[in-house]
């Protein structure tokens, strides 16, 4: 008999040789009808493999992200099957998941493949599903591997299993079709339901433009014809929230090929809007007790040799500023971390000052490949909004939970209300690949479990996620459409504290080594930005927008009027404008509701003899009519509503 753990930390005994399956029929039959695999120890299993010691089992459904990949991964191989019926001959690179469906890059020789093939491969697909075909793993030798894919003419195949080792191999089977694959899979193709071709790309092989671009179909699948009915509309919804779209349309920002690729330009509201986030979050770090702090946009290269980014990201960074002196160089900086440990060393420090927080709103430059520059998500220049606390390691916890307070507090007054945190550990079986003590280590990373865990947040484990330096937190937020970010970071670290040497006095009057915490709740504020126009699909929350009124003349005999209301409104730091374009009521109504303008303000003769205005608000219609001394006592009670709560 073994002892299998489950997560709740019930134990059960099971015979030798139990399946993932087995142990789930124990349980109930219908949780076993929904099994897809299995997480046994540290690794995703096959359902129907045999479990011979010992071991914690996580049983994955539709409803785990695991499970999603182990149904995507074997829909690679469904997609792949389907192809080689629908065009013999044809040769496989590899068909990962992906974060929604997965991909295959494949060789079709001479022929193409297009939009016009979807509907009869997606046929194909769903055909070989109701076969209910078992995904049947089997071992082999280096040796037989190499005899079956040169048989087939796959050279791909072979290319891939020359970086194997003799012992490791595995292929699997479902139907007619065999692939080289280490798993794991779904029990069969029958729990395939629903399947869609999204888009069709190229890609060299091994993302090596020197050899062969193979073509990379991408698609999805669900058990439920509903549940993929559901992703397409949200789908549809998403293309109506994109950010580049809308980002246009409200005019926040916008890209020049003369200024150059990734590098956004930042109209007025945009500004406007970076502007209130960089203020919402100054005035949060002051009351946290952050300092601010400024530093340049290049650096000499030897701060980036010390610091290790120069060999971490010298790849990825624009190349180096030469001086008319020779051996003089200098980069834009790719990171503020470096700046902020030299801000420290000014100084001698004592323990009793410790923590010292420095913020800085920093731009930094990183050379992304054009291919890679996405809007507002990919970009070449981007600010952060950095700091970094350099503590005692007994402040560690403290300041942790501080900056979790911080991370938190941004999310509700956006609006992110569904969010994970990732509690990343390094790896305790490699323990080589990460800098500093266990001592350290262990500190570090039962501070952050603890800190989570005082905070009651909804936590998953990731180990060897860690950074090299050092454990951290990351938080996954969903946004409104069900997609998933990464916002906000807390990461800790040992490493650049020793590389540049940062010291402080202790109570014992010794030199002491801090701890390094760096936090950013945005990240990347143009990353957040786009996020945040595509999450509330551009109707931000009053207090961020930068229009949050607009006054609207019924004609050109009341703009004497409406120029007296705006004076009233910005005098209480009220935003907006007035529109005296010789338009009907109707259209400035239509288009301020496009520029998801929050209020409008419509005057005419009543309004101008009552010192009145007719509100209207944005999606909600008819406010109806109020003095002006009340719609500014509703506006700020509406502001006061949102940022208290």
């Amino acid at each position: 008999m073994i002892n299998i753990t489950l997560p709740d930390g019930s134990v059960k005994q099971f015979p030798e040789g139990v399946t993932s399956h087995e142990i789930a029929l124990s349980i109930s039959e219908g949780l076993a009808r929904n099994v897809l695999a299995a997480k046994v120890n540290d690794t995703v299993w096959d359902s129907n493999r045999p479990i011979t010691e010992d071991a914690k089992v996580q049983l994955l459904t539709w409803n785990d992200d695991l499970g999603k990949n182990a149904f995507w991964h074997s829909s690679a191989h469904l997609l792949a099957e389907a192809l080689e019926e629908v065009f013999p001959g044809i040769k496989f690179g590899i068909g990962p998941p992906v974060e929604n469906g997965f991909y295959y890059d494949v060789d079709l020789g001479d022929r193409t493949f297009s939009q016009d093939d979807f509907a009869k491969v997606e046929q194909k697909m769903l055909e070989l599903a109701r076969n209910k075909s078992e995904f049947k793993r089997r071992e082999v030798s280096k040796a037989e591997a190499e005899k079956y894919f040169t048989e087939k003419g796959d050279e791909y195949k072979l290319d891939l299993i020359k970086d194997l080792e003799d012992g490791s191999i595995t292929f699997y089977e479902q139907g007619n079709f065999v692939d080289l694959c280490r798993g794991p899979h779904i029990p069969n193709t029958g729990f395939i339901k629903a399947a869609k071709l999204m888009n069709v790309a190229g890609a060299y092989w091994r993302g090596d433009e020197s050899k062969k671009q193979l073509t990379r179909i991408y698609g999805v699948t669900f058990p439920k014809q509903k549940e993929l009915t559901e992703y397409l509309e949200r789908l549809e919804e998403a293309k109506k929230r994109d950010h580049r779209k809308l980002g246009k349309e409200m005019e926040l920002f916008a890209f020049s090929e003369k200024v150059g690729m990734g590098l956004p330009l930042w109209l007025p509201k945009g500004t406007l809007l970076r502007e209130r986030l960089e203020q919402f979050m100054r005035k949060a770090q002051v009351k946290a007790g952050y300092q601010p702090v400024v530093t340049p946009h290049i650096a000499s290269k030897e701060l980036y040799v010390t610091s290790g980014h120069y060999e971490k990201y010298g790849a990825d960074s624009f190349q180096p500023i030469k001086t008319p002196n020779e051996g003089e160089e200098f980069f834009l900086k790719p990171m503020n971390c470096p700046h902020h440990c030299e801000i420290y060393k000014t100084r001698p420090r004592s323990y009793k000052e410790l923590p010292v927080r420095l913020a800085e709103f920093g731009t930094v430059y990183r050379y992304e490949q054009s291919g890679e520059l996405h809007g507002l998500t990919r970009v070449r220049g981007f600010t952060q909004d950095d700091a970094h606390i350099f503590c005692r390691p007994d402040q560690v916890k403290e300041e942790f939970i501080k900056v979790i307070d911080l991370v938190l507090y941004v999310f509700k007054a956006l609006g992110f209300e569904d969010y994970t945190a990732q509690i990343s550990l390094r790896d305790p079986d490699n323990k080589a690949k990460y800098i500093g003590s266990d001592e350290a280590w262990e500190k570090a990373e039962s501070a952050i479990i603890e800190a989570a865990a005082e905070k009651g947040l909804t936590t998953v484990t990731e180990l060897g996620e860690a950074a090299f330096y050092g454990p951290k937190l990351d938080f996954m937020v969903r946004d409104a459409l069900g997609r998933k970010w990464q916002l906000g970071t807390i990461q800790v670290d040992y490493n650049l504290p020793e590389r540049f040497q940062l010291e402080y006095i202790g109570a014992d009057n010794a030199k002491h080594r801090p701890v390094m915490i760096h936090r950013a709740p945005f990240g990347s504020l143009e990353r957040f930005v786009a996020v945040l126009i595509e999450h509330c699909g551009g109707n931000f929350p009053l207090w961020l927008s930068p229009e949050q009124f607009s006054i609207l003349p019924i004609s050109e005999k009341y703009h004497d009027f409406a120029q007296q209301v705006y004076d009233l409104l910005a005098e209480m730091d009220i935003r907006g404008f007035v529109d005296n374009r010789d338009e009907k009521i109707g259209r400035k109504i239509r288009d301020a509701e496009v520029r998801k303008v929050p209020y409008m303000l419509i005057v005419g003769e009543k309004e101008q003899e009552e010192n009145a205005v007719s509100v209207r608000r944005h999606g909600e219609g008819d406010l109806g009519s109020m003095k002006v001394d009340a719609f500014i006592q509703l506006f700020q009670s509406k502001i006061t509503e949102i940022l208290n709560n």
